[in-house]
């Protein structure tokens, strides 16, 4: 099942009807999610189009709506991984939200972004040096296997708080019916890693937690070193509820149209559950003629 992201043109609008209207008419999509920079003023032509009948909900990405002191597409203004306990508090009831405007738009899923944990950042310094030419040089090798070593001698603090939060998430979920999605970070400082999502989802054990697949985010992860993408979605396809469908162009564009870039969706996407929602996510400079080139070699490679 394929569904398109507002992230593309949230931004561009007024009036949530007029928003959700250019995702049907210029690229054909009725299934939606609503991204993470729909503003509280979007909201009325939203639920318009929804009770018309005229638009069905595939998810929504946290937080939905933002939070009123927040102006422009922010899904970590308040983190869960986040020192001060009122932030914390602050994430959670804007989650809560969201959930709720999920059930009253019949979407079934809500997509999470969990945090970050406090280290010198290195993904985008790593980045610099592959674009340098210095890739997997004696500099970048040394600066990665440092980041390594402080991440995980701190991160079990960050991990404690962020369960903490989804214990309550989840919970709230769950009376809502509403599933939720922990999403693959682009950023090695973000949580979770590869390594630590399956421990994650054990430990929280509830069916109504699972997995959210960024191509896009595992691939800058995998041209960095940091993991095989192949192997990964071998080990966490099972768990898996959607995804974010974009390509990558090395080192690290992403939010490409799918058969643009790097990523060998071929090879990847058997790798998912059948019944997996793949979630066309954008950049919203990318014109709407390519985006249909490439839902319609979706289209012929894997069907609706």
């Amino acid at each position: 099942m394929i569904a398109f992201s507002t992230c593309w043109n949230s931004q561009r609008h007024k009036a949530g009807d007029a928003m959700l209207r250019e995702i049907k008419d210029k690229l054909g999509f009725d299934l939606i999610e609503l991204g993470h920079g729909i503003r509280i003023s979007l909201m009325p032509g939203i639920q318009k189009m929804f009770d018309a009948g005229k638009v069905r909900f595939s998810s929504l990405h946290n937080f939905c709506p933002l939070p009123v002191e927040v102006m422009a597409a922010s899904p970590d203004c308040y983190k869960f991984s986040a020192a001060h306990p009122d932030e914390r508090e602050r994430a959670i009831k804007q989650t809560f939200q969201t959930i709720d405007f999920a059930e009253r738009l019949s979407a079934p899923f809500v997509v999470l972004h969990l945090g970050e944990v406090n280290m010198r950042p290195v993904t985008d310094p790593l980045i610099g040096l592959a674009k340098a030419g210095k890739y997997l040089s004696r500099r970048y090798v040394r600066l990665k296997l440092r980041a390594v070593q402080k991440r995980e001698s701190v991160a079990p603090t960050y991990l404690q708080r962020v369960k903490d939060c989804l214990r309550r998430i989840v919970d709230h979920a769950a009376s809502k019916n509403i599933k939720v999605g922990l999403e693959c970070r682009r950023g090695y400082e973000e949580i979770p890693t590869e390594r630590e999502l399956p421990v994650l989802l054990d430990e929280m054990g509830s069916p109504q937690l699972g997995y959210w697949h960024d191509f896009g985010h595992a691939q800058i992860k995998e041209n960095l070193a940091f993991l095989d993408h192949a192997e990964w979605l071998r080990a966490i396809g099972p768990r898996t509820f959607g995804c974010h469908v974009q390509d990558c162009i090395w080192p690290a564009q992403d939010h490409q149209p799918p058969f643009t870039g790097d990523v060998d969706l071929a090879k990847l996407v058997p790798l998912l559950p059948a019944n997996c929602l793949f979630v066309w996510e954008m950049h919203p400079r990318k014109k709407a003629a390519q985006i249909r080139r490439s839902v319609q070699a979706w289209k012929e490679r894997f069907g609706e």
